[in-house]
């Protein structure tokens, strides 16, 4: 690998009291991209670096003022997540690999070879902008979870959802939230009783389509001893047990013709009738009720009465699958990698490596925010590395590679365009926050939006 091959971006502070070997470096690293301060004086560095912004520091391990030990200790007690490189000579590698066990990220020795330096480099840089991405993403979600919702999102189509929350909360009005699956129907629904002033009461949530017809009534209803075979006691329904609450009704397009008109009359009148009592049982419940289906279609084709879609269809919530929350992403990505790595104990410190997030950004998410969670609990059941890579989060099952259905250069073409677009919606148009979380540099950010020939303004106007 060439030392001017792939541009490379970056503030390196680099610490040498041989003028030559800092001069040598300083031109080596510059010409390859990245921006360099050299200081022979490693307590002059140490105040570069703490007023400063760096990604790595380089420093030499045998120095006359302080040396290299010394000064990586003092840099990592303000900053204990900065790569620090150790430069050594072949006699002093046995302290090299001291200074490792301290927290150095690695060494190079002298004479160093001019690939190595620049991978060592490239992957200490790389690993300390993944390390600022997970701290950006803790802190966000910090400032998510202070607003003591479970919602998590800062995604414009979601925060219309959180208005409409805040809003119909107080009120007694059915509720119908719509929605692909997977995409937070039931935490909504939540939501809607946790702020009501029902929130003392139950919340029941009912799967329509997991019950069979048979037993929904039943179980929805109640019944009194004999009813029916096996009815060996009086049985509370779930509309009086969630008495005073919340019922939440999911996939309510599931069930069938005669059990809606029996819903209809729980909903006009306000009461049921146990399964084999002719005495009914008047019910101070909240209905939320839930479907992935297009409703107003289900009623046109005869699936879904009419009547009773007038009754549920008073307040609609429509929830945006996660394709269309490119923003909510990696802040939903780092919620659930937290989760998890408490319950499978992992390593407090393992995040995602800078591809796998940009692969999560350009992908469909058929499954939404359920897939996103799996696929993480996933990858960390499986990966052993500080950092999740696309192959764990992204695993190609046996037997379902995909053929390409073009060449790879449009595929990749194609992959890059989609990818930027994504970027600038999640940044708002913000042109050097995008080029900082796709791993770029700001000038080679701008001559990707020139080739593909993309209206940065189209971004910043959706902000407003």
């Amino acid at each position: 690998m060439s030392m001017n091959t792939v541009p490379e971006s970056g503030r390196i502070l680099l610490v040498d009291d041989d003028q030559n070997i800092l001069e040598v470096l300083k031109i080596r690293l510059e010409s390859i991209g990245y921006t360099v301060v050299g200081h022979r004086s490693p307590r002059a560095a140490f105040q570069a670096f703490a007023n400063d912004q760096f990604d790595l520091v380089i420093t030499d391990l045998k120095m006359a003022e302080m040396d290299g030990l010394t000064l990586m200790k003092e840099i990592l007690a303000l900053n204990a997540n900065m790569p620090v490189l150790i430069l050594t000579a072949h006699g002093t590698i046995a302290n090299a690999v001291t200074a490792m066990k301290e927290g150095a990220y690695g060494y190079i020795t002298k004479p160093f070879q001019p690939e190595e330096l620049a991978i060592q480099v490239k992957n200490a840089i790389e690993k300390s902008h993944l390390r600022a991405e997970i701290t950006r993403l803790q802190d966000m979600l910090e400032d998510a979870r202070k607003k003591q919702s479970p919602i998590i999102s800062t995604s414009p189509a979601m925060r219309n959802v959180i208005k409409t929350i805040s809003a119909i909360s107080n009120s007694n009005s059915t509720v119908m939230i719509l929605g692909e699956s997977g995409t937070g129907k039931e935490l909504v629904a939540r939501e809607i009783h946790r702020r009501s002033p029902r929130n003392h009461k139950n919340f029941i949530a009912v799967n329509c389509g997991a019950i069979p017809e048979t037993l929904l009534e039943s179980e929805l209803f109640g019944y009194t001893k004999g009813a029916f075979t096996g009815a060996a006691k009086n049985h509370a329904g779930i509309f009086q047990r969630a008495e005073g609450g919340t019922i939440f009704l999911d996939e309510i397009t599931e069930t069938s013709p005669s059990f809606q008109v029996k819903l209809l009359r729980v909903i006009q009148e306000r009461c049921v009738f146990p399964l084999g009592s002719n005495q009914e049982v008047d019910i101070d419940v909240r209905i939320i009720a839930a479907s992935n289906q297009d409703l107003e279609q289900q009623v046109k084709t005869g699936k879904f009465r009419e009547d009773l879609f007038y009754r549920i269809y008073v307040i609609p919530i429509t929830l945006p699958p996660l394709r269309e929350r490119h923003e909510d992403i990696p802040l939903l990505a780092q919620h659930f990698l937290e989760h998890y790595r408490q319950e499978l104990h992992k390593n407090t410190t393992i995040g995602f490596h800078q591809t796998t997030l940009q692969k999560m950004l350009v992908y469909q998410w058929p499954g939404n925010i359920r897939e996103l969670e799996n696929k993480i609990q996933y990858a960390l059941a499986v990966s052993n590395s500080e950092f999740i890579n696309p192959e764990e989060m992204f695993p190609v099952l046996p037997g379902k590679a995909q053929s390409p259905a073009t060449t790879m250069h449009d595929a990749k073409k194609q992959f890059e365009r989609d990818y930027i677009i994504n970027v600038l919606n999640i940044t708002k148009g913000n042109v050097s926050q995008a080029a900082q979380l796709s791993g770029r540099h700001r000038v080679d950010f701008y001559n990707l939006i020139k080739k593909h020939q993309i209206d940065v303004n189209t971004f910043r106007h959706k902000a407003v």
